[in-house]
């Protein structure tokens, strides 16, 4: 069988990483800006399962050509781990960034009245902490019991992105269960809820530095503002996924792939 090509592979990124963030924020967009039913109605479990199925889509639709990687931690990890060329690393995530980015665009034209009547708030990317009491429009949203600091954020990204990797993994290891790949997006978009259900308080779960810093890029230039101010932008969203990418794919060759060696 023929293998794709760079180019070939870094469109199918750019396009899976736009279906996610069209979805992911589209739905972030949604339950804060124009509920149509009442306001309760729409909550935290709506982003997750949001933000899961948009996962599922994209997935489903660049596998095939790319891997559908459509986050730099996941190219990293795979990267280190030795199953991806270092020379795609890149390539990858600039193809991630960029579809990313046009996501959010599509969600800016999708939301923009509603989005100008908010102020633009912003609906791209993560921050500390619950976000109902401060940045939900469509009705009246619950306060935070307490905030989270940079550092409980990071450790935050760092746990929800190795158990990311320890899902992609997992589900791409013929050695393990025997998931047919037919059912491996379904599969990962179910960590993903399970990531945003259990460990997304504290920073939001961004689990995918394109994830948050192409919509952060976007959000800026439509006028939300606030979005680079001092270093969570960076910290959070971006080192905390790449480490713990780094850490899933490793306990998981580790402690996992070891034994599934051993017993072949």
């Amino acid at each position: 069988m023929k293998k794709n090509s760079l180019l070939a592979e870094c469109v199918a990124e750019v396009f899976g990483t736009f279906i996610l963030i069209l979805l992911g924020d589209g739905v972030v967009a949604n339950v804060g800006l124009a509920p149509r039913l009442a306001a309760p109605a729409y909550n935290w479990n709506t982003i997750t399962f949001g933000w899961a199925m948009a996962v599922v889509v994209a997935v489903y639709v660049a596998g095939g050509v790319s891997g559908a990687h459509i986050n730099p931690a996941v190219t990293l990890a795979m990267a280190v781990r030795g199953t991806f060329p270092w020379r795609k690393v890149i390539p990858y995530w600039v193809s991630q960034i960029f579809g990313a980015f046009l996501g959010a665009l599509g969600v800016y034209l999708v939301y923009m009245e509603g989005l100008i009547a908010a102020g633009m708030p912003n609906v791209w990317c993560t921050g500390p902490g619950s976000v109902f009491g401060q940045a939900f429009w469509g009705g009246a949203g619950g306060n935070a019991l307490t905030s989270y600091s940079l550092v409980n954020a990071l450790i935050a990204e760092i746990f929800g992105t190795a158990v990311l990797l320890w899902g992609v993994a997992a589900v791409g290891d013929t050695r393990n269960l025997g998931v047919g790949a037919n059912l491996g997006p379904l599969l990962v978009g179910l960590v993903v809820l399970g990531v945003g259900l259990c460990l997304g308080g504290p920073s939001g779960y961004a689990i995918n530095p394109a994830r948050d810093f192409g919509p952060r890029l976007l959000g800026t230039l439509v006028g939300t503002t606030g979005l680079f101010t001092g270093l969570y932008w960076f910290v959070a969203p971006i080192i905390g996924p790449l480490v713990g990418g780094i850490l899933g794919i490793l306990t998981y060759d580790w402690l996992i792939g070891r034994a599934l060696a051993d017993k072949a």
